[in-house]
């Protein structure tokens, strides 16, 4: 049985979250389910006919939202279904519209990320024309110093996600490890975007998703 408390505390915590990104520049929107931010990212934040970068995302996931953006209406990065993953990467750079999910945002109205190679950090900070990042109410805390903790304590659960052969991925307590198959490489702290009028849009779930 859903619990009415934690879901008003929560959309509490979305909406004043929402205020602070709104004040640094994000378009922003709120959700009670994975469902009605489908319908929102769909008929309200992406238009049809344009191309479209994927970040790795248990949100967007849940979301399911691979078989819309499929269906022919989009011209797809597909990093999902392809013979080459970089190279996919690589060209969703220069996308339209850029979809992932978020590490940790803060209440401040900034948001955290940690990346492996590199490639959706990348297409956060530049390239695409337009970011989209779709996220749950898990993901909001106080400031940076709690959500550098949280991007710190989720790493083992992207590690094993994505079979990397980490000590964190066995013993799911990050060693700060130094071996190639390491997967926290790249961070980006995105604290404003007031100067890139209208490019970044924040959807945010009031359920827990990912991570």
């Amino acid at each position: 049985m859903e619990n009415e408390y934690r879901k008003w505390y929560g959309e509490k915590r979305c909406r004043k979250a929402l205020e602070s990104f709104g004040e640094k520049g994000w378009n922003t929107f709120y959700a009670e389910t994975p469902e009605e931010a489908k319908t929102i990212l769909f008929d309200t934040c992406l238009p049809k006919n344009v191309s479209v970068g994927l970040g790795g995302s248990e949100t967007l996931k849940v979301m399911n939202v691979l078989p819309v953006l499929r269906n022919g209406d989009y011209r797809l990065y597909d990093r999902y279904n392809t013979a080459d993953h970089f190279a996919v990467c690589r060209e969703s750079l220069m996308a339209d519209y850029f979809l992932t999910g978020a590490n940790a945002l803060t209440m401040n109205g900034e948001m955290v990320n940690l990346d492996c190679s590199g490639s959706r950090v990348g297409a956060m900070a530049y390239g695409p024309a337009r970011i989209i990042v779709a996220a749950g109410v898990n993901k909001i805390t106080a400031g940076l110093d709690e959500a550098m903790a949280r991007v710190k304590a989720i790493a083992p659960m992207n590690c094993r996600r994505n079979s990397h052969k980490t000590p964190c991925a066995e013993t799911g307590i990050c060693l700060d490890c130094n071996i190639p198959d390491r997967m926290c490489n790249h961070l980006l702290i995105t604290f404003n975007a007031k100067k890139f009028a209208g490019k970044y849009t924040l959807i945010l779930v009031n359920e827990d998703l990912g991570f």
